[in-house]
């Protein structure tokens, strides 16, 4: 009954009016990731009829990596008006969720939408919730198996993670069974920002580890250039959860393309405003490991990186 009310209000909006949604963030508006992502998303959706400031109407709200602000802003997004709230990340669709049962929410990136009761099931979410979900624990089963496949000789691997990520935490037995089965020992430390950083390297230098794994979380992909500096300094093999990671330095960055969840939630919001509903949608969770490859920092640390890893990477860095 919620999910049928929010169909009706999607089909209600009086004709010749655009079309309202809003989109809720957790980065700042001036963040380059989320522009592109964006990005990404409006020119889809111009792709559907849907431009903004003509036949859309998009309500943006940015957290500016303040995640307490999340409930504030999904409030206000649903008192907008909105048809469709688009979010991004756990934290910001469950402030979504909690604000509105009846609004339909597109995720373009969360985790364990069933288990964390976002939806009765992937195949038929059947609430007001739908989207794409991060590939959970195996997307970090999968970054530890190339990380062993570049690092044969690491027997310690520091992971670097975030406290206050309770995915993270949910997820972490699984993933030291994992490397245990591999013969490798994980060796945690938990940092927040620069100094705890700072901190957790020269842990990990006194635990003699020979590789890193970075683990999913913002405050940590904002310190992507020091983390990267410092796995170099120390000479440590490193991959990160996105291509920022080797980008600035890192070996890896290995992570699911953020712009197409952007361009395949542009078409969900499309579907729905057409009329169907959230519950209706399949929850979509990409399979596709998508790799950045940095050769100058494996020259660097004198790495030979193996020929078949290399014809795997989507992206090279020379």
């Amino acid at each position: 009954m919620l999910l049928a009310c929010g169909a009706a209000v999607a089909q209600a909006q009086p004709a010749g009016e655009p079309r309202r949604i809003g989109v809720l963030a957790p980065a700042a508006e001036s963040d380059a990731g989320t522009r592109a992502n964006h990005r990404a998303f409006t020119e889809r959706l111009r792709e559907h009829g849907l431009v903004e400031g003509d036949t859309l109407a998009i309500e943006w709200r940015f957290a500016g990596g303040q995640p307490d602000r999340l409930a504030l802003l999904a409030a206000e997004l649903v008192r907008s008006g909105a048809e469709v709230i688009v979010t991004t990340g756990t934290p910001a669709t469950s402030s979504a969720r909690r604000a509105t049962a009846t609004v339909p929410i597109v995720a373009a990136s969360f985790a364990e939408p069933v288990a964390g009761g976002f939806a009765e099931s992937l195949k038929h979410p059947g609430r007001n919730v739908t989207g794409f979900a991060s590939m959970g624990g195996a997307v970090y089963e999968r970054r530890l198996e190339i990380l062993a496949e570049v690092a044969p000789g690491a027997q310690r691997i520091g992971l670097l993670a975030n406290p206050g990520e309770e995915f993270f935490l949910r997820i972490l037995p699984g993933l030291q069974a994992a490397a245990k089965q591999r013969g490798r020992e994980l060796v945690l430390a938990y940092a927040r920002d620069a100094k705890e950083i700072e901190d957790a390297f020269a842990l990990l230098r006194t635990k003699k580890v020979g590789a890193l794994l970075v683990s999913e979380h913002r405050a940590l992909e904002r310190q992507s250039s020091l983390i990267a500096a410092l796995a170099r300094k120390h000479r440590l093999p490193s991959i990160f959860p996105t291509p920022r990671g080797a980008e600035a330095g890192g070996l890896l960055g290995g992570a699911s393309d953020p712009r197409e969840r952007y361009r395949s939630a542009a078409d969900y919001v499309a579907r729905i405003l057409k009329g169907e509903t959230a519950g209706d949608l399949p929850i979509v969770q990409p399979v596709n490991l998508e790799l950045v490859l940095n050769l100058r920092t494996a020259a660097a640390l004198g790495i030979e990186v193996p020929p078949a890893l290399r014809a795997r990477a989507a992206r090279v860095i020379e």
